[in-house]
């Protein structure tokens, strides 16, 4: 018995999904930028999508969407879009919590001169919107705050977070790559300037996303050429991969309403599944939390034999699919910074494992999970677990 519980990594690609992008590749190939038949047919299909996109997240204004090539470009497209339009050196508040994809960017500007403010977070991994009232400065230029955390699961205050921004003159911005198609988005209600989304979090395929722009906030293009995308992203657009994504959009759209409350559903049996094991404590806030999301953290006393990538190689062996909540690094599992920033040991820290579920996840499988996971921990760790922070 397979079980795939690797969801916030990638999802697969639905049928409807590639059966879009076979149509585009035998019959709409042609060049979107060109003026004849073939080029328009492209066109109508880029089109078509960023309307699919666009619903998904209620805009408006369907040019409001911008294609890239995944979330992470998307993130970058939005931290180094908005810092491009300074010849001097501004200041950006992110959390202690973000992705990568906008960590990353944010050391770079600060290793040009820009202020970075990383946000403190509490032990569920939340941002205290008083804390970014207190960070915001008369030279903030934008703000960051990752929707929903995908190592630890927790929902960010992000209507708060951005009405303060809001408030202040200042463009928001979220990472709403593991929100989107889980929770319902609606951008001309949400106080948010610039949001992420990524094509293969939804069924979609991988290779394609999109930065949400409201209409008047100015960007600075990353990549420059051929003026696509609205002059913020050039590049002859991947026809097909776009297509499908659309695709994928509308069906989230569509399946919303049933799918989340299934997915909580299944979410609180295998917490509760689990909650009986010594030592195995659950990350992130319980309450505002990504509804397929389930994530915990664990001790040994010698921190050897358990860490998040042994728990990943033994799941995997017994044929179940999870992700390490910690990065690893020429081999050697390193503490995880979200878990570090949410007040955890190093050793704890090396020890978070993430379980994400999805539209193909059964009742049978959430079960057939716990058992697995509860005999690799015997086995790793015959004595009892110690917790510690």
């Amino acid at each position: 018995m397979q079980v795939y519980l690797d969801y916030s990594a990638t999802t697969p690609t639905r049928p409807e999904v590639i059966a879009a992008i076979q149509a585009v590749l035998t019959q709409q190939w042609g060049n979107p930028s060109s003026l004849h038949e073939w080029g328009e047919r492209a066109a109508t299909v880029i089109e078509l999508a960023r309307m699919q996109v666009a619903s998904l997240l209620n805009a408006a204004d369907p040019d409001s969407i911008i294609f890239t090539s995944g979330g992470t470009e998307a993130d970058n497209l939005a931290i180094m879009g908005v810092a491009r339009l300074y010849r001097e050196p501004q200041h950006i508040i992110i959390s202690a919590v973000e992705h990568s994809a906008i960590s990353e960017p944010a050391q770079l500007l600060e290793a040009s001169g820009w202020e970075v403010t990383r946000l403190p977070v509490d032990t569920m991994g939340r941002v205290n919107p008083l804390d970014l009232t207190a960070a915001l400065q008369e030279n903030t230029v934008l703000v960051s705050v990752i929707y929903g955390q995908s190592e630890v699961g927790t929902v960010q205050p992000i209507e708060e977070l951005g009405n303060i921004a809001r408030s202040f003159g200042v463009l928001f911005h979220t990472d709403a790559v593991q929100a989107v198609g889980r929770l319902p988005i609606d951008v001309q209600a949400l106080p948010v300037d610039l949001l992420s989304i990524s094509s293969h979090k939804i069924y979609g395929p991988q290779g394609a996303g999109a930065l949400y722009v409201r209409p008047g906030v100015n960007l600075m293009p990353l990549i420059l050429g051929g003026g696509q995308e609205n002059r913020l992203r050039s590049g002859t657009q991947a026809v097909p991969i776009i297509a499908g994504f659309g695709v994928a959009a509308e069906l989230a759209a569509q399946e919303l309403s049933t799918e989340t409350p299934r997915l909580i559903e299944l979410r609180d049996r295998l917490f509760a599944n689990l909650a009986h094991i010594p030592g195995l404590v659950p990350t992130g806030d319980l309450m505002q939390r990504l509804p397929h999301h389930v994530s915990f953290c664990l001790e040994q006393a010698d921190g050897n034999k358990v860490n998040g990538r042994n728990l990943v190689r033994e799941l995997n062996r017994a044929g179940i699919g999870i992700s390490a909540g910690a990065a690893c690094n020429s081999g050697k599992a390193t503490p995880s910074p979200v878990l570090l920033a949410m007040g955890y040991t190093e050793k704890a820290a090396k020890a978070g494992i993430r379980l994400t579920l999805g539209r193909y996840t059964a009742e049978t499988d959430i079960d057939w999970a716990a058992i697995v996971l509860q005999q690799v921990l015997e086995r790793l760790a015959p004595v009892e677990l110690v917790f510690s922070r």
